[in-house]
């Protein structure tokens, strides 16, 4: 088999190893999923055949979507190489990164990690795709722990563009950098999170379902009410203006006292961090101060909201949601 610089291992395959496995097969990358599981040969092909229906039937869809024409599912499933453990020494050795997305069990991943210290080179980078574990606590795990970083992608992953990436103390710059750099040139928006439980989008998810199935447990909407307000507007809005830059355009101290109302109405979960009331002392409120979590002082205002209403009529054109105009139409 013969070594290739360029190749991307992942190892693990299941959902998540087979969606990053598209991923870059979609960029056209050559890449190596790896079973791990020890199987009778009988069983290993059946199993090969069914992820390669997998990866398949993922492309078609896209190609009756008209995401891709017909013919470039091939050309994807091209750049594919199935193997399992026995047979993916060189490609391991000779990879430019390797992901791990074994299922989260410490133990397993103990065992894989330990296995591809001793398999890939030195200069390969290691990343787990974790969404439980600390990059701290898995970097322990790893001979040379400095070319070890962790890159948690959201599902699906060939669609979602966000990958978040967390490294330890030991993890060389250099190494977040060559994987950043990989993640962009297949077209993904990396983000760079501290090695926090939930990093970033599972925290803030995790309240906003639980307070959506609370809404429900308490009788306020019915669920398919309030999932219509999250896509038709607590969703469109957070597409266009991050959740920080929101709290600029509406007001810190907005948020602070509407915070203040609903803790004392509802539960003091709703208390606003210690950070809103320093930024309204140091009179930092948002746009209509120049400054908030943002800095607006040196941004041509008016062409930067014109850019984020723009962004936003897009949306509500692809939603079929635009407003009619009628106004030159009398009405009786």
């Amino acid at each position: 088999m013969s070594a290739d610089p360029q190749r991307i291992c992942i190892v693990g395959a299941g959902r998540m190893g087979e969606g990053i496995a598209l991923a870059f097969m979609f960029a056209g990358l050559p890449v190596t999923l790896i079973d791990i599981k020890q199987r009778e040969p009988v069983a290993q092909d059946r199993y090969f055949r069914q992820i390669e229906g997998h990866l398949r039937g993922e492309l078609a869809s896209l190609a009756r979507l008209g995401s891709l024409d017909p013919a470039q599912v091939e050309q994807a499933m091209s750049h594919l190489r199935l193997s399992d453990r026995e047979g993916s020494g060189d490609d391991l050795h000779s990879a430019a990164v390797v992901f791990e997305a074994v299922p989260e069990v410490l133990e397993l991943k103990a065992l894989t990690f330990a296995w591809l210290s001793a398999a890939c080179g030195d200069e390969t980078v290691i990343a787990s795709t974790t969404s439980t574990f600390l990059v701290t606590q898995l970097a322990a795990l790893v001979t040379h722990p400095q070319r070890f970083v962790n890159a948690h992608w959201l599902n699906p992953a060939l669609l979602m563009p966000l990958v978040e990436v967390s490294r330890s103390k030991d993890t060389c710059p250099q190494v977040v950098q060559r994987l950043m750099a990989l993640l962009k040139r297949i077209g993904k928006v990396p983000v760079q999170c501290s090695p926090a439980a939930g990093y970033i989008v599972p925290r803030i998810q995790a309240l906003a379902m639980n307070e959506a199935a609370r809404m429900v447990e308490e009788g306020v909407a019915s669920a398919e009410d309030i999932d219509t307000a999250i896509r038709v507007g607590f969703g469109l809005r957070f597409s266009v203006l991050g959740m920080l830059e929101f709290i600029d355009w509406g007001g810190g101290d907005i948020l602070f006292y509407a915070s203040h109302y609903l803790a004392e109405a509802i539960d003091p979960r709703f208390l606003p961090p210690k950070v809103i009331a320093e930024n309204m002392a140091q009179g930092r409120n948002g746009l209509r101060e120049g400054q908030g979590f943002y800095d607006y002082q040196d941004v041509d205002l008016e062409a930067y909201k014109l850019q984020r209403l723009g962004e936003f009529t897009r949306k509500l054109e692809l939603m079929g949601l635009s407003p009619v105009f009628n106004g030159g139409v009398a009405t009786s």
